[in-house]
């Protein structure tokens, strides 16, 4: 019987040991004939592992809890692109987001793709004119070695051709010379239903969420729903223009930044100004709006507060952190640790709508790190390199300061203090003589009190300093639902029918 027993208990921790097996990964690149023409020789190149067998790999960058892609980055440098990459060398110096390297990839079956990141002018890996292959099905149990061609060239961006709808290029002065190279800014526009060159209309700007791009008005053009109400009479005679959220580090965030430049001066002094000239804009602030949603409610509330006599109405949807003290779960100026809580429990990035985590800080700033061509999230062209980007002063090797470690997670507190600029709860206290008047009747909030990414709390602290306030006494319309979850409600049709009621309302309609 023991020895029976002692069988089966070697057999049972055989089929663990062999369920627990790793295995190594190395592959061949190469570069197809027809593209080679279109390659350069310098560059990231990206191994993604999928669980999900829909859509592209690499348009997964970041973690998603329940169908997991898992990325593998290194730079190089002079390819001879007849030879192409021999992924073999080296298996160590792969930057990668999971506990596993190349040299012990869990066995099972993933979607797998590779890309070729060679563009320098945008942020993020998507970008026009970069590689990448085909997806291929791989079942993983022993050792494997694999073959990846690049043959697939990312097309340029462009918007769906429509009678109302238009492209807007502008080469930027100051942001030219900041950087000492051009520099444009970029955007869509679309116009109301009989729009007449003759007539001066109200103009929404309106900000997209993370990183979103102009051509995000092909989603408005292909909404039969909406486009049939927008070329109706019950619609409003609003111009909108989408502006474009790509900057050097991730989203510019349409503000003023010692990394990325004076995007909110452009803005402000060049862009809007052209735009209004080509389109019959007001030209004044009583007909200019502005709104968003996540990234684009932190951008819209911001450019309201910081430039308040441009603006005569923000519609703000979960925004990011409005205040510090709530940088999702972290106190910048208080806490020694991003990853760590005080208790020792890693802070959590986002949870459900019931509120269960779903994702903890340290596993999303890892996707970040193995983005960035410095192994590290201060150039990968996410949430977190653009924050860093826009609030930090600038770096090493031409880098944003980080906050925060991006291995450890250890906040440096003198870092910290320099994101207080946009601290917009510590602006608006410090500046509500003179600020205060110029906001009245102009800020309009919204929150759901079950933000996925924690933001209601952020929001929560500036409703209760502006409810403090007094001469004048602020009258800011800050609304909360239980329950709601991130950017939850938001959408164009409710965002144009509020700016038309505040219109009629200063009509006296």
């Amino acid at each position: 019987m023991k020895i029976r027993l002692f069988l089966i208990t070697l057999l049972i921790s055989s089929f663990a040991l062999l369920a627990d097996a790793q295995h190594k990964f190395t592959a061949k690149i190469s570069f197809a004939e027809e593209i080679k023409s279109e390659c350069k020789t310098s560059g990231r190149l990206y191994i993604f592992f999928a669980a999900s067998p829909y859509g592209e790999p690499y348009k997964r960058q970041f973690p998603n809890p329940g169908g997991e892609t898992h990325i593998f980055a290194r730079n190089y440098e002079n390819v001879d692109l007849t030879k192409g990459i021999d992924v073999a060398e080296d298996l160590s110096t792969w930057s990668g987001t999971p506990s596993w390297g190349l040299n012990e990839v869990k066995p099972g079956e993933y979607i797998m793709q590779v890309l070729w990141d060679q563009d320098t002018s945008e942020s993020r890996i998507e970008a026009p004119g970069n590689l990448h292959s085909e997806k291929k099905t791989i079942t993983i149990k022993e050792d494997i070695n694999l073959e990846f061609n690049i043959s697939n060239v990312i097309k340029p961006r462009k918007i769906i051709e429509h009678p109302l709808s238009n492209f807007v290029k502008m080469k930027s002065k100051v942001l030219s010379k900041w950087w000492s190279k051009d520099m444009y800014l970029k955007a869509s526009v679309l116009l109301p239903h009989n729009y007449d060159v003759s007539k001066s209309y109200a103009i929404r700007y309106n900000v997209a969420g993370y990183g979103g791009r102009y051509t995000r008005i092909n989603r408005i053009l292909g909404n039969e729903d909406f486009m049939s109400w927008w070329n109706s009479s019950e619609s409003p005679q609003i111009i909108t223009v989408y502006l474009d959220g790509e900057g050097p580090f991730g989203d510019s965030y349409q503000m003023d930044s010692d990394n990325s430049g004076p995007y909110g001066q452009a803005l402000i002094e060049e862009f809007i100004p052209y735009i209004e000239k080509k389109y019959r804009g007001t030209n004044s602030m009583e007909g200019r709006f502005v709104d968003g949603c996540s990234t684009g409610g932190w951008v819209s509330l911001g450019l309201q507060l910081y430039y308040p006599d441009t603006f005569n109405g923000v519609f703000s949807y979960s925004p990011d952190a409005v205040e510090f003290e709530n940088y999702q779960l972290i106190n910048i100026y208080k806490d020694k640790n991003a990853y760590v809580n005080e208790f020792g429990i890693p802070r959590m990035v986002m949870r459900n709508n019931d509120g269960e985590p779903m994702l903890t800080l340290k596993q999303f700033i890892q996707y970040e790190n193995v983005l960035g061509a410095s192994n590290t999230y201060l150039n990968s062209g996410g949430q977190f390199s653009a924050h860093t980007a826009l609030y930090s002063t600038k770096g090493e090797n031409g880098l944003p300061t980080p906050m925060f470690d991006p291995v450890t997670g250890d906040i440096d507190s003198e870092v910290a203090k320099t994101w207080e600029k946009y601290d917009f709860k510590k602006y608006a206290q410090a500046n509500w003589e003179t600020l205060g008047p110029k906001l009245q009747g102009k800020v309009f909030v919204w929150m759901g009190d079950m933000d996925n990414f924690y933001l209601n709390q952020a929001t929560r602290e500036l409703h209760k300093f502006l409810e403090s306030t007094s001469n004048p006494k602020s009258d800011a319309d800050i609304q909360f639902t239980a329950t709601e979850g991130h950017c939850s409600i938001y959408n164009d049709k409710d965002v144009l029918l509020q700016i038309q009621k505040k219109i009629n309302s200063r009509n006296g309609r």
